[in-house]
């Protein structure tokens, strides 16, 4: 199904080249490596997951005195209560030697699972910025047309043909298709134990997707290289999304001991675990992941918050073990490099790509 050419024509048009930076909560996707990204061309995203209202504007403003170019703000979608607290609490107690460990007393899981979403929402209401999507479900028709009606083109993250098939419904202009490589958490809609296991890889869910819904996509997944990012152009993406290949940026705010991570060969993979958050979500495979990740219930964002100051205290101690180090399955491919240096070196790769595919080698020919 060809994607509506309004809005892709909205969308590429935010873009001198088809790069957007991922927002990855946690502070990671500050305004300096957003501002980076948009001033080279690309989309710089802001994320707004674990911040108060006050802190993610207080971010749009500083983005906004760093670069006149467009950029994108990501909401956390509420989420329901846990389904079994008591899973919860006997989690916790098996977490009381991690607390003996690094010397802090465990998180407060007893926090409101709506990340502040209606209070976040207002202020880009009422202060728009030019791109807003949505993680972990999909907003309401009324909150997709009012920010339409306040000039803001919309985004739903999307791990399913049905998931982007909701997202058209309530009228987003777009859809992120993010296929199971992705770094970080899945932003399924529904969080179903029974599915942990049963993600789709990108190229596949990339032409479900667009066989389903007539919106413009951006595609997600283990992006590293200028040739992956035409390899989905090449499959109806109008543009990629990256966030491993930023996250060794100089102006990332990840920990220094999570950009060393993703090329240490001390991590030799990836897993999707809950074990720090209690949704699915891929990381480096470490010590916590190893001793609890088969414990953890499925209760976000409680366990979030519960294992907040373990991770916390492991980052002060300089332990990578204890950290959740979210990485993508093509984390051995990240380079260090300047933010807009990396979106010149991937807009240079792709182009070669675009290049050896309307001019075969003389080998290829024959």
């Amino acid at each position: 199904m060809a994607s509506d050419p309004r809005r892709a024509a909205a969308l590429t048009g935010l873009l001198r080249h088809p790069i957007v930076q991922a927002p990855m909560a946690g502070g990671a996707s500050c305004p300096a490596l957003a501002a980076a990204v948009s001033d080279a061309g690309g989309l710089g995203f802001l994320a707004a997951g674990y911040r108060t209202p006050a802190a993610m504007y207080e971010e749009i403003k500083q983005l906004r005195a760093a670069t006149s170019r467009p950029f994108g703000v990501n909401l956390f979608m509420p989420q329901p209560p846990a389904a079994d607290p008591a899973a919860v609490e006997v989690y916790a107690e098996r977490l009381a030697g991690e607390s003996a460990r690094y010397r802090t007393p465990l998180g407060d899981r007893h926090r409101p699972a709506d990340d502040a979403y209606q209070a976040k929402l207002a202020i880009l209401l009422q202060d728009p910025v030019p791109v807003v999507s949505f993680t972990f479900g999909c907003p309401a028709a009324e909150t997709t047309a009012a920010l339409a009606a306040a000039g803001s083109f919309t985004v739903v993250t999307v791990t399913s043909a049905d998931e982007a098939r909701a997202a058209r419904a309530a009228g987003a202009d777009a859809v992120c298709v993010q296929g199971v490589e992705a770094g970080g958490h899945q932003g399924t809609h529904h969080d179903d134990p029974g599915a942990d296991q049963a993600g789709s890889g990108l190229l596949a869910l990339l032409t479900e997707v667009l066989e389903a819904v007539d919106l413009p996509v951006l595609a997600a997944g283990g992006l590293m290289r200028g040739a992956q990012i035409a390899a989905v152009l090449a499959a109806g993406a109008v543009a990629a999304q990256l966030g491993t290949a930023f996250l060794p940026c100089p102006e990332s705010g990840a920990h220094p001991l999570h950009k060393a991570a993703l090329t240490d060969p001390l991590f030799t993979r990836t897993e999707l675990t809950r074990v720090f958050s209690g949704r699915p979500a891929r990381g480096l495979l470490n010590r916590f992941m190893r001793e609890h990740g088969r414990h953890a219930p499925a209760a976000y964002p409680q366990l979030h918050y519960l294992t907040a100051p373990l991770r916390r205290a492991a980052a002060a101690a300089g332990d990578p073990q204890g950290l959740s180090l979210w990485a993508g399955q093509g984390h051995r491919l990240a380079r260090e490099l300047p933010a807009a240096r990396l979106v010149a070196v991937l807009a240079a790769e792709l182009d070669a790509a675009r290049a050896s595919l309307h001019h075969p080698t003389r080998g290829s020919e024959s």
